[in-house]
């Protein structure tokens, strides 16, 4: 089995207030693509993402990790494979430490206290918070606990990373060093964000979400060079492909530089 791929398939997901969220959406994302869902608000990219590990259920249509369909079954291992990070990393750190918190998955899974330990010095080296272990998460800066959501994840060795709006509220300098960090990632990633400069950063592949449907799929530089597929879908070019109002100058096509 292959754990890398996800699939979608007629996914259909309707709110108990009978408003529609998601319309026949199918995709398939494999193995080390780093996968970016655009699309205005409402479009439905965090309603699709919480389909990807199970947090919702579909109306209709089906998910696939691999080769098996998630089901109630199947969800203890999908979750394993996927790992979560939410918009607001409140909602996914609520232990004492930066520790516990990046310790809880792992303590879960009944692992040893050594490899729980050794996991979670690993997940916080790689996020850059070794020194940070023993704070309270609720003194860290807004970069710094999106940082630990991350590394919780991370502790699960997860294959495919999801997350959702993985740079809002952040400083220029924390966005730039998240973007270098995912960047670094070998894992499969989809990312839901209203960035699309980061996602020209480090998406090579874009979803544009519109009322729930999927209305293009494809390169991310093709994407982002439509104008009547991005105005049609309430999106604008990323600030760097719109070049200077007051000069006039060109936009910068150059391929970004990480790190």
């Amino acid at each position: 089995m292959s754990h890398h791929i996800v699939e979608a398939r007629d996914l259909e997901f309707t709110y108990p207030d009978r408003t529609p969220a998601l319309q026949k959406v199918s995709f398939k994302i494999h193995h080390g693509e780093s996968v970016a869902v655009v699309g205005a608000n409402g479009a439905g990219k965090s309603t699709l993402l919480l389909h990807l590990n199970g947090y919702l259920t579909p109306s209709a249509g089906q998910v696939r990790i691999g080769d098996y369909p998630l089901t109630r079954e199947t969800l203890r291992e999908v979750r394993r494979t996927v790992g979560m990070v939410f918009h607001d990393p409140d909602d996914q750190l609520f232990m004492s430490t930066v520790f516990d918190d990046v310790a809880f998955g792992p303590l879960n899974l009944n692992l040893p206290a050594e490899e729980v330990a050794a996991r979670v010095d690993k997940a916080l080296a790689t996020v850059g918070l070794s020194d940070l272990r023993e704070r309270p998460p609720h003194r860290l800066s807004s970069g710094q606990k999106r940082r630990v959501a991350i590394a919780s994840v991370l502790s699960m060795s997860p294959d495919i990373l999801v997350m959702d709006e993985p740079t809002s509220g952040l400083d220029p300098r924390a966005r730039r060093q998240l973007i270098e960090l995912l960047a670094g990632f070998k894992h499969s990633k989809i990312i839901a964000t209203h960035d699309l400069d980061m996602v020209v950063d480090i998406c090579e592949r874009t979803i544009v979400m519109h009322d729930g449907r999927i209305r293009a799929d494809g390169p991310t530089p093709e994407i982002f060079a439509d104008a009547e597929l991005l105005e049609s879908c309430r999106l604008e070019k990323p600030l760097r492909m719109q070049g200077c109002p007051v000069c006039g100058s060109a936009p910068d096509h150059r391929p970004p530089t990480i790190g």
